[in-house]
């Protein structure tokens, strides 16, 4: 599928994987709504890129009354929808499950899955009229891999994992298609965005894959109407390890992530 005169919704769009993914879609001849609940990033978003086909939302996704109103701002402005890109996520604080608060597993819980979730309920029907259309929603390694002390922010990946799959089947017989998107460590400031602190981090060893290498994959995956991709060669390695033997893999990660 050519983004090409699309109309495209991403979410997290003022930062990271979502920031790159507007600047590669407008370069690409899209119109970009680009949605982030930090105000400022988004004003210089606009900005710096000073495109008429680029659209900012100040928005918070877990909130299911300002997706509703947006919808209706959206729809005012646009008219219609071709792809929806479901970016926008958060990590939990770096600890166990019995040291994690409960809202923390709520917060992360409701932005990586329901945020998801209310958006595509919203504007699936709309979707649903285009020619072809698609959705994609942004996952994590960590949603089919464990993490030690990111169980939370796994169980929501894994949750979306799930629901996207679903999606997918539901959706087989239609024009639109669906792609779960499954990065490894990517280059970003999401500990910073998520406002947790994970000691370490800056000397960390983990190979990482550039927010601009994610979007040009993301993008080419869309083209190639893939419906699921495994984002940098961590990725593609855990979900190897893990096919193979869990229990044993399950042991490495943790004494791995246990030395740092």
């Amino acid at each position: 599928m050519e983004v090409k005169g699309k109309k495209i919704i991403v979410t997290g769009g003022a930062a990271g994987i979502g920031k790159q993914l507007v600047i590669k879609l407008l370069n690409r001849g899209a119109y970009v709504s680009a949605l982030d609940i930090n105000a400022d990033n988004l004003k210089k978003l606009k900005n710096d890129l000073n495109n008429n086909r680029l659209s900012t939302y100040k928005i918070d996704i877990s909130n299911l009354e300002e997706i509703q109103k947006f919808k209706k701002q959206y729809l005012n402005d646009n008219k219609d929808l071709d792809i929806l890109i479901n970016n926008a996520g958060v990590i939990q604080p770096f600890t166990s499950v019995d040291n994690l608060n409960i809202n923390d597993i709520e917060r992360v819980m409701n932005i990586n899955f329901y945020g998801p979730v209310y958006l595509i309920k919203e504007f699936l029907p709309i979707i649903k009229e285009r020619k072809e259309a698609y959705i994609v929603n942004v996952g994590s390694m960590g949603g089919f891999f464990p993490f030690p002390k990111q169980t939370a922010y796994g169980a929501s990946k894994a949750a979306l994992g799930l629901f996207t799959e679903g999606l997918y089947a539901e959706l087989l017989d239609s024009n639109v298609r669906v792609m779960m998107v499954l990065p490894g460590a990517i280059n970003t400031d999401i500990a910073a965005n998520s406002k947790v602190e994970i000691a370490g981090m800056g000397d960390s060893n983990i190979p990482m894959t550039s927010p601009e290498e994610a979007a040009y994959l993301i993008i080419e995956a869309i083209k190639k109407e893939k419906w699921k991709i495994y984002v940098g060669k961590d990725s593609k390695f855990m979900n190897f390890l893990y096919k193979l033997n869990a229990k044993k893999a399950i042991g490495y990660i943790n004494k791995l992530m246990n030395k740092r």
